[in-house]
């Protein structure tokens, strides 16, 4: 997903000869950048960084939930580029109506652009997801290792990334390549730790039904 709408990015910029400016950020660095500007009263420094741009791009805009004054300049950073036909494109992992802890007013825009469900990539984009990779790290695998990546691991590019650094880490210790059975060993722990993660918002409504109280209560600032 991340690669995806980086890619997005990228090809706008290429398609209109770099005359669009597109600023990409995760919802963590957006985050980061409010309590900056918040502590060092730079506000309107970090204002101009996000509302200067033609196409503004954040990733994983899940995590700005419950998070108030992250929430309150997204907001009005949002209205600002729409009000100057601006673009604006958001990931999460899923759909607006799901996002509990996020502002009406912020669910409401989101749930008024056009939404996207981006499925798991197909065999063949994980093959290519892989190889690309391999580039990247200027690093080789047997098409029977590749194929045997792309045909166990199918949830998201993260999850296919995550996988091969374990492969090539073990490649790397042991000066060969390992054998299917311990690629399938890798992919079978891997995929199992991953399933066993805990979200923000597991814990949060948890921790609300135990003491039996509201969930804005745990993230009030």
């Amino acid at each position: 997903k991340t690669h995806l709408i980086q890619a997005i990015g990228n090809e706008t910029k290429k398609k209109h000869n770099g005359k669009i400016r597109c600023r990409y950020v995760s919802s963590e660095n957006f985050t980061r950048d409010i309590v900056w500007a918040i502590r060092n009263k730079r506000i309107e420094d970090t204002k101009k960084k996000y509302r200067d741009c033609d196409v503004l791009i954040i990733d994983d805009i899940q995590f700005i939930s419950g998070k108030e004054k992250t929430m309150e300049e997204f907001f009005h950073t949002f209205n600002a580029l729409y009000e100057n036909n601006k673009q604006i494109i958001i990931s999460s992992d899923r759909p607006p109506h799901s996002l509990a802890l996020l502002e009406d007013r912020l669910r409401s825009r989101f749930e008024g652009g056009l939404i996207a469900d981006i499925g798991y990539p197909d065999y063949e984009m994980r093959v290519a997801i892989v190889k690309g990779k391999l580039v990247e790290r200027k690093q080789e695998l047997s098409d029977e290792i590749i194929d045997c990546i792309a045909r166990n691991v199918k949830k998201n590019i993260r999850e296919v990334e995550g996988v091969l650094n374990k492969i090539l880490f073990c490649k790397e210790v042991k000066q060969e390549s390992p054998t299917i059975q311990e690629i399938e060993d890798i992919i079978k722990k891997s995929t199992k730790d991953l399933s066993n993660r805990v979200s923000d918002d597991q814990i949060l409504k948890s921790v609300a039904e135990f003491y039996n109280i509201p969930i804005q209560n745990l993230t009030k600032r």
